[in-house]
């Protein structure tokens, strides 16, 4: 595992699954991840993707943006951007960027994500049904897919929306995206 974030992840997961009873076969079930890939997590032997999590926090009924606020240390109301949390998929290269504080307590929460040029990431499904979103271009143009309608997104647009479903998020082949999303 590449660093100490992901090794917070490995054991937040652990614990997830640990304080709900459940086995590697009952959580394999819930969320379509196999057992051995979910031991693999678990233990720290490999770096989990953005589409694992989805399905892992859907599982669980988290939003990600609350288990990566379960790992991160204790709540201060300012973060200097050097000392803001990064995550980085290690399959697609998605970048993520933790710009709020971390709070338990607090529901909403900013995220500063980056697409490479033609990468795509998919979610099966919202860990909350009706979880609201307001995602606002920066740099580039991102196709986002919200249960089935897509949306094209250039620098300053900005999309609002309810999850309940499935989403994708893709840039296109020939510039990268990079965008804040306000999760609430």
């Amino acid at each position: 595992m590449s660093n100490m974030m992901d090794r917070k992840i490995a054991e937040r997961l652990a614990a997830l699954r640990a304080e709900r009873g459940w086995s590697l076969e009952e959580l394999a079930a819930r969320c379509d991840v196999s057992r051995a890939s979910l031991s693999r997590l678990e233990n720290g032997e490999v770096s989990p993707t953005a589409h694992v999590l989805g399905k892992l926090c859907a599982a669980y009924g988290l939003p990600m943006s609350r288990l990566m606020q379960m790992v991160e240390d204790g709540f201060v109301p300012l973060v200097h951007r050097g000392l803001q949390r990064i995550w980085v998929d290690p399959e697609t290269g998605f970048f993520r960027r933790s710009v709020s504080p971390p709070s338990r307590d607090l529901m909403a929460e900013v995220l500063e994500c980056e697409l490479d040029p033609g990468t795509r990431i998919e979610y099966g499904g919202s860990p909350r049904d009706g979880l609201e979103h307001h995602l606002v271009m920066l740099a580039g143009q991102l196709r986002v897919t919200v249960e089935g309608k897509t949306h094209e997104l250039d620098v300053g647009d900005c999309l609002r929306y309810r999850l309940s479903g499935p989403s994708s998020f893709e840039a296109p082949a020939e510039t990268s995206a990079r965008y804040h999303l306000f999760i609430v």
